[in-house]
């Protein structure tokens, strides 16, 4: 019987030979119903060797925009590579993403599960099968989110301080902003770290909604990376940068509201703003008062409420600092 002379790689328990496409099902456990959950990974295998770059979106249910951006890379095919091999789970948490939900079936954040265990509640089960089915054969990983909670997002690579590799990839992404942030305890970025991974956290957008501008930040900085990479020429989709370079934030406070009232920002997100620049304002739904928002200091907005009326204390805009 004649030998392979490639290396074998298996995922799921289904072979990936060089130069092939496979669609597999990362099922985990029974519902409630006895249905078996089952979550589309598509894996995509290069005839020649080369870096393994994991795309995860929707590990929040109702966070759409990273599914738009893997959807559309999987739909021009751009994710199959000349090098290495590209998996893509475009919706990670498929429970939330049918249901338009943040959390798992079990009402846990899925992103707060990590590593997880082999016996812990339905999210640590599944996080722990990620971790050990997917992860181990990644070099690279992005993970895309959007803001929550009515909270829109500039676009923008969440990286820890001074990883100077990772400063260099999310240079290589180009999005808007590139932002200095500690990991979240129990955090797919922090647990795939900690196993050895180099980790891309892309914010972009709100809940429930798509943003082509913020899509196509998305889709074209993976492309770059990929070309970076070595996994495949992109030169020619990436060539005509429509895009200025990124900003790097090295620090970044949220602006609260100091009165309840009805909402009205003047300002758009990524833009640069100075210290006693009116933003918006709150007022009351009678026309008793109008109270302005000013800036504390100089800085650009990286994320902005949109809900109309907000609380005493609440997160109306996500100042960065430079």
């Amino acid at each position: 019987m004649r030998k392979k002379k490639y290396k074998e790689i298996f995922i799921l328990g289904e072979e990936i030979p060089p130069g092939k496409k496979r669609y597999l099902n990362l099922d985990i456990a029974r519902l409630h119903t006895y249905t078996k959950p089952e979550v589309p990974v598509v894996v995509e295998r290069a005839k020649t060797d080369g870096p393994t770059l994991l795309l995860t979106a929707g590990i929040h249910g109702n966070e759409l925009n990273g599914v738009e951006i893997l959807r559309e890379l999987l739909a021009n095919n751009y994710t199959r590579p000349d090098a290495g091999m590209v998996i893509s789970i475009p919706t990670v948490n498929i429970f939330g993403f049918i249901n338009q939900t943040r959390e798992f079936p079990d009402g846990k954040d899925l992103n707060r599960a990590f590593p997880g265990s082999r016996n812990g509640s339905l999210a640590s089960i599944f996080a722990h099968h990620l971790m050990n089915e997917i992860l181990p054969l990644a070099d690279y990983c992005v993970d895309f989110h959007t803001g929550g909670s009515r909270r829109f997002n500039s676009s923008q690579i969440r990286i820890s301080k001074n990883n100077e590799e990772l400063l260099e990839l999310a240079k290589v992404f180009n999005p808007r902003f590139i932002v200095y942030a500690p990991q979240r305890e129990k955090s797919f970025r922090e647990a795939a770290m900690r196993a050895g991974k180099k980790v891309l956290l892309f914010e972009g957008g709100k809940t429930e909604d798509f943003n082509h501008r913020i899509t196509r930040r998305g889709l074209y900085g993976t492309l770059r990376l990929m070309h970076h990479l070595g996994m495949r020429d992109f030169s020619a989709e990436t060539g005509q940068n429509e895009f200025s370079s990124s900003i790097i934030i090295k620090e970044s406070t949220w602006i609260r509201a100091l009165q309840g009232g009805l909402f009205r920002f003047f300002v758009k997100d990524g833009s640069r703003v100075e210290k006693g620049q009116v933003v918006g304002t709150i007022s009351d739904p009678y026309g008793k008062y109008i109270f302005k928002v000013k800036i504390p200091q100089d800085g650009y907005v990286i994320g902005m409420n949109h809900a109309p009326v907000v609380y005493r204390g609440d997160a109306i805009l996500h100042l960065g600092l430079i």
